[in-house]
């Protein structure tokens, strides 16, 4: 976190809103291939030790980001000197399609395709930037954006939703996703028919959709919430939270517990811990960046507070978990 703020504090708002976190996120979705897909151990690291593992995997999402950058600016963006809120947004709902193919579906349909791991990571890092283009074109509107730039109307995908309402739907789904990581899958883990995909992700996007939508219902529709407040009011600490408890901590707090005392909880220590955590960011934006404006028409504050949570520090902290395993703090001689 200390690291994750010092690089912040190198850049102005406007940088660090629009291509300094555009470049990080477009890391994030092979950093969870990585991660989930190959287990942060892939054929061809497998044998290497700590810290060149580390380096060599990280090195692996920075080409990735290299190959996937230009094209979604190109394709999303439409290769515009500055990023537009189209590419912004659009970069970073991939990282919620690629969870949702990588952890709900476990891989599926693409390790089908392939059993090697490898092999089936790059296709399912492939799909998830289509399927997500796709996905975006379909249900992010723009039109709310009077007096934006004319370039965001050229860019409007003309979606079915507002598209502040829809990245904040799917942040509030996707929260529902690491909920059911905090129970170890408890209930669906009591039919052994629920665990074999693609029923299993099927299901768990219902759920996902049902309970994340009814949190979205209440908190922007019954409460009248700015959408972007209420997103790192809810489900941004509660995300980064999950990290803190089930990586940092290696679901650790409560693993004498018994489902599903033990998900109630974990998540109530993600949720406490999360918001504790993006408190402490709130005190310390205005001497990392400067004074952020909250609330619209610009929501830079909220904006910079998503940034710095899930676009900086969550994928510093998982390159450091489970890239480099802790090391050197946790010095280990073994491969693997």
């Amino acid at each position: 976190m200390a690291v994750s703020l010092g690089f912040i504090s190198l850049f102005d708002f406007p940088a660090f809103s629009g291509w300094v976190s555009y470049v990080l996120i477009c890391l994030i979705p092979m950093e969870i291939v990585v991660g989930v897909s190959w287990g942060a151990n892939p054929e061809f690291a497998s044998k290497m030790t700590q810290p060149m593992k580390g380096i060599v995997l990280m090195l692996v999402c920075v080409a990735a980001a290299a190959v996937i950058g230009p094209i979604y600016w190109q394709v999303a963006g439409a290769g515009l000197p500055d990023v537009s809120p189209m590419l912004a947004m659009c970069s970073i709902v991939s990282v919620v399609v690629m969870f949702w193919f990588a952890i709900m579906f476990g891989g599926w349909p693409f390790n089908l395709i392939s059993k090697n791991p490898i092999i089936s990571g790059l296709l399912m890092w492939v799909g998830v930037y289509v399927v997500n283009y796709i996905l975006f074109q379909i249900f992010f509107d723009y039109s709310f954006m009077a007096g934006a730039p004319v370039y965001v109307a050229s860019l409007d995908p003309g979606g079915l939703f507002n598209a502040n309402r829809a990245i904040v739907f799917y942040l509030s789904a996707i929260a529902i996703l690491f909920l059911l990581l905090h129970f170890d899958l408890w209930p669906l883990t009591t039919s052994p028919s629920l665990m074999k995909q693609p029923v299993l992700g099927i299901v768990w996007t219902l759920l996902a959709f049902v309970l994340g939508g009814g949190m979205f219902y209440v908190g922007v529709i019954v409460m009248e919430m700015n959408p972007l407040t209420f997103m790192v009011t809810v489900p941004v600490p509660f995300i980064f939270g999950t990290i803190v408890v089930l990586n940092m901590l290696h679901n650790s707090l409560f693993a004498s517990l018994q489902q599903p005392v033990k998900g109630v909880a974990n998540a109530a220590a993600a949720a406490v811990i999360g918001t504790v955590l993006a408190q402490m960011y709130t005190a310390l934006a205005p001497t990392v960046t400067g004074p952020l404006q909250a609330g619209p028409p610009g929501d830079d504050f909220e904006r910079w507070l998503a940034s710095a949570l899930l676009g900086v520090t969550f994928p510093f902290l998982i390159f450091y978990v489970e890239f480099f395993k802790m090391w050197p703090l946790m010095n280990s001689d073994k491969k693997g």
